[in-house]
């Protein structure tokens, strides 16, 4: 599943992509239970944990308040049943810039002219 971010203001005015859910890693706090508490808070999905990391990127990133800043980013895959999301726990900043979801097969992933992050999204899922 992965959101589009449409960003109408700020220094990424006028991009549209889309990633993954996700977001920092707190203090104290692993990669792995990083994930599983974003993906709780983005998704309303609830699972107690992740499997291996099945890829990561190291690349620098503008904020929408035009601040560079390096990030690493690890993905992992969680299977779900079901696929109804919960919004309520988004942040303003995401209430304003995810225009919304959708649940894509590999096939859509690889033949799409959407931009999607991370790019080889396609690949990294047909190799597990």
């Amino acid at each position: 599943m992965l959101f589009k971010f449409t960003h109408s203001s700020g220094a990424l005015a006028g991009q549209s992509y889309w990633a993954t859910p996700g977001g920092g890693v707190e203090q104290g706090e692993s990669y792995k239970q990083a994930a599983v508490r974003e993906l709780q808070e983005e998704t309303g999905i609830v699972c107690n944990e992740v499997g291996q990391c099945v890829a990561q990127r190291n690349f620098e990133m503008m904020l929408t308040n035009g601040e560079m800043v390096e990030a690493q980013e690890k993905f992992y895959v969680v299977r779900v049943r079901h696929r109804e999301i919960n919004t309520d726990r988004w942040s303003g900043e995401e209430k304003r810039v995810i225009s919304e979801h959708h649940w894509w097969s590999i096939e859509e992933l690889r033949t799409t002219d959407e931009i999607v992050y991370p790019q080889n999204i396609a690949e990294i899922l047909e190799s597990i």
